[in-house]
C-alpha cells in the first residue's frame, strides 16, 4: 500500500494495522524481504498515528477556560 494511502487511514485504523505488523514482526516467521517492506509500511503508520495525535493535541491545547469558568477555544497558532 503507498504512502499516499496512509495518509487517509484513521487514526485507530491506521493503529490497528501498526499493532498487526508489530505482531507479525515479533513473531519472527515472515520472510526477510517480507520483514522489510512491513517495517517500511510501519514507519509509514508510526508516522502518520503521531502526526494524528499531534493535531489532536493542538485542538485540546486550543481550549481554555473564561473568565466565568466556562470553556472556550482560542485561534490555533
Amino acid at each position: 500500500m503507498p504512502e499516499d494511502d496512509v495518509s487517509q487511514l484513521s487514526f485507530e485504523d491506521a493503529l490497528a494495522e501498526l499493532d498487526k505488523i508489530v505482531r507479525g514482526l515479533e513473531g519472527g516467521t515472515l520472510k526477510l524481504d517480507v520483514a522489510v517492506q512491513a517495517f517500511e509500511r510501519g514507519v509509514m503508520l508510526r508516522r502518520h498515528c503521531e502526526a494524528k495525535l499531534a493535531e489532536v493535541e493542538a485542538r485540546v491545547e486550543a481550549l481554555v477556560q473564561r473568565p466565568d469558568g466556562s470553556l472556550g477555544t482560542r485561534p490555533l497558532e
